[in-house]
């Protein structure tokens, strides 16, 4: 039977045949067609010699497994059942046995057979290994690579059980053992396609990414039809910021199998090269087959919501949940708001996303308190003291709940909760508000800049394993022009990585550096409101700045987040904050240029 790829499967134990004569020649005939693959014939001799002996445990055993090979999985356990009544020690058809009750869905029938083949044959390789498949399949990973280390033990050639095992170890994070798992299978079988597939995925895992687009490449030239390889090659060097090097392998996936993921990548890829008027008949084809599915919501919602349909586009995004993601969020037992009346109740808001979202999304917190409810909101430790003082916020805490509430609600959800249109937008600000003393403090340490000159904030880059991070950060040496520019004091606010290019940078970027003294979101807070302005690509800090109420000047790529909308050069959500924005995916001169000149005439 068809042998395990990249995703755990069992495997039949062959037929084959041995001397005999009288109906046992004819069993000997059906098994020699059906090894040759000639199965149409072997199915007629099958039924011959149980026209003759119904109870001829053989015919019934390899019949079962032809029926198995086409699919027909009812029949195929039931033929095995019939052989196991007549020689129940026959470790293949008990394990083979097993492998029908599996693709039927029944894994704890399926164990019980397997378990029966190694009690008659411990060594039994097979059996192991499909054991091995079943355990895996009931989240039993541990118990599932023991059982795949004994068909390895019992055969060491056994490329499946490498394969399996391989995968098992995956799913438990053990992606280094992983590997050397796909490595090993390939000493048995170097052109193994599905070796090399799950060779790059573990590197993918391990952030060696070169290495998973050298993998994937070779197993696409070992199979070109390998739709999962294309899928993965292209979001291996989508990674790299090679959008349409993605969008062909997306293509190539899709003719292949036009499932709703490879129309969802193929559809993204176009969204990342701002190819917005192509990118939502894929979506909308995803959900055709698939009405739940999350992610083609989710980016249906996004391409909605930067056109500025808000209507469609919240109503889209309250559907992007993956099961687990939602679960993970979910406060048990108690109901998700979804627009019912607050008067009196009390209503836990809970962050997701990044800093960024948070900070915009915060502003909800008046709204909700307006309309009577008790708000607290749950977030990530490093914004505890920020949001503490968000106008309307009752408690925040970090953590689990331990509180009862009415409902709860997740916190990019609020805006379709209570109908946000583009017009209707909350858009009072400051919501957010830095500490005072911080603030003397700041000011205090800045006065030696000088009263004349206009202080201005710095961000260049964000977080490097945001998806999109190649085109929405930049280098600081794009922005070393800006550093001729007179009567401006330049502060970095720059953390991370990326906060190194300050080395090579001009001495006038350099000059006020107190990076090394923002330990958290509460200190940048009180430096930007010592600040005239700050200019920043799509980070945290810019969204911060804006809730702050400070003007902001934003950096952004061509292919822009859906919160900035189409071509527009301000910001509902922020709104003293001006919008700069590239014209060609990558080329961020124009955006300087435009930056350089409107600090020098103020316009």
């Amino acid at each position: 039977m068809e042998p395990q790829s990249k995703r755990p499967g069992g495997r039949t134990a062959s037929p084959s045949s041995s001397p005999a004569s009288g109906v046992d020649s004819l069993v000997n005939a059906a098994l020699d067609a059906h090894q040759a693959g000639r199965l149409d014939t072997a199915d007629s001799i099958y039924r011959e010699v149980l026209a003759i002996d119904p109870a001829n445990a053989r015919a019934l055993h390899y019949f079962g497994v032809l029926h198995y090979q086409r699919g027909q999985h009812a029949d195929a356990a039931t033929l095995m059942s019939h052989a196991l009544k007549h020689d129940r020690h026959n470790a293949a058809c008990w394990s083979n046995r097993g492998l029908a009750a599996a693709a039927l869905g029944y894994l704890d029938e399926a164990t019980i057979c397997y378990d029966q083949a190694l009690q008659l044959q411990p060594d039994f390789a097979d059996a192991r290994n499909n054991f091995g498949v079943a355990l895996q399949a009931q989240g039993a990973l541990n118990e599932a690579v023991e059982q795949y280390r004994l068909a390895i033990a019992s055969n060491p050639a056994f490329v499946d059980a490498h394969l399996n095992l391989g995968t098992a170890l995956g799913k438990l994070g053990n992606f280094t053992e992983a590997l050397a798992c796909y490595r090993d299978a390939l000493q048995l079988d170097a052109n193994s396609a599905e070796a090399h597939f799950n060779a790059g995925n573990a590197h993918n895992a391990l952030g060696e990414h070169e290495a998973a687009v050298a993998s994937f490449e070779r197993a696409l030239a070992l199979r070109p039809d390998y739709a999962e390889a294309h899928i993965n090659l292209g979001s291996a060097i989508g990674k790299r910021g090679d959008y349409a090097g993605a969008e062909s392998h997306y293509r190539r996936a899709v003719a292949l199998n036009p499932n709703p993921t490879n129309l969802v990548c193929l559809g993204g890829s176009l969204g990342a090269q701002g190819r917005l008027d192509e990118e939502e008949t894929f979506y909308r084809d995803a959900l055709a087959r698939d009405p739940d599915y999350a992610d083609a919501h989710q980016n249906l919602a996004w391409l909605l919501l930067k056109r500025g349909d808000y209507k469609q586009g919240w109503a889209e995004f309250a559907l992007r949940w993956r099961k687990s993601d939602y679960d993970a969020l979910a406060l048990p037992g108690v109901a998700e708001w979804r627009g019912e009346p607050l008067e009196g109740r009390r209503l836990l808001i809970v962050g997701e996303q990044g800093f960024g979202d948070h900070f915009q999304f915060l502003r909800y917190a008046r709204v909700l308190h307006e309309r009577g409810a008790t708000v607290d909101v749950c977030v990530r430790e490093p914004l505890l003291r920020l949001v503490q003082r968000v106008p309307g916020m009752h408690r925040a805490f970090a953590g689990k709940a331990d509180a009862e509430y009415d409902f709860w609600v997740p916190m990019m959800s609020v805006p379709s909760c209570v109908g946000t249109e583009l017009s209707s937008i909350p858009a009072q600000i400051p919501y957010l508000f830095a500490d005072n003393a911080k603030v003397d403090a700041w000011r205090k340490k800045l006065q030696t800049s000088g009263k004349t000159k206009r202080k201005v904030g710095l961000v260049w880059a964000g977080s490097p394993v945001f998806g999109n991070d190649r085109y929405r950060s930049m280098a600081l040496a794009d922005l070393h022009t800006l550093a001729d520019v007179a009567k401006v004091s330049w502060y970095p606010l720059q953390k991370g990585p990326a906060h190194a290019q300050l080395a090579e940078a001009p001495e006038a970027f350099r000059a006020h550096d107190f990076s090394g003294e923002l330990n958290d979101f509460e200190d940048t807070a009180a430096l930007i409101m010592n600040l005239d302005l700050v200019i920043a690509v799509d980070t945290g800090v810019a969204h911060l700045a804006g809730a702050l109420g400070k003007p902001v000047w934003l950096l952004l790529p061509a292919n822009s987040d859906w919160r900035w909308l189409e071509a527009r050069s301000d910001s509902p959500w922020y709104p003293r904050m001006r919008l700069f924005r590239q014209q060609v995916l990558g080329d961020w001169a124009g955006v300087v240029r435009e930056v350089v000149s409107a600090l020098k005439t103020g316009r």
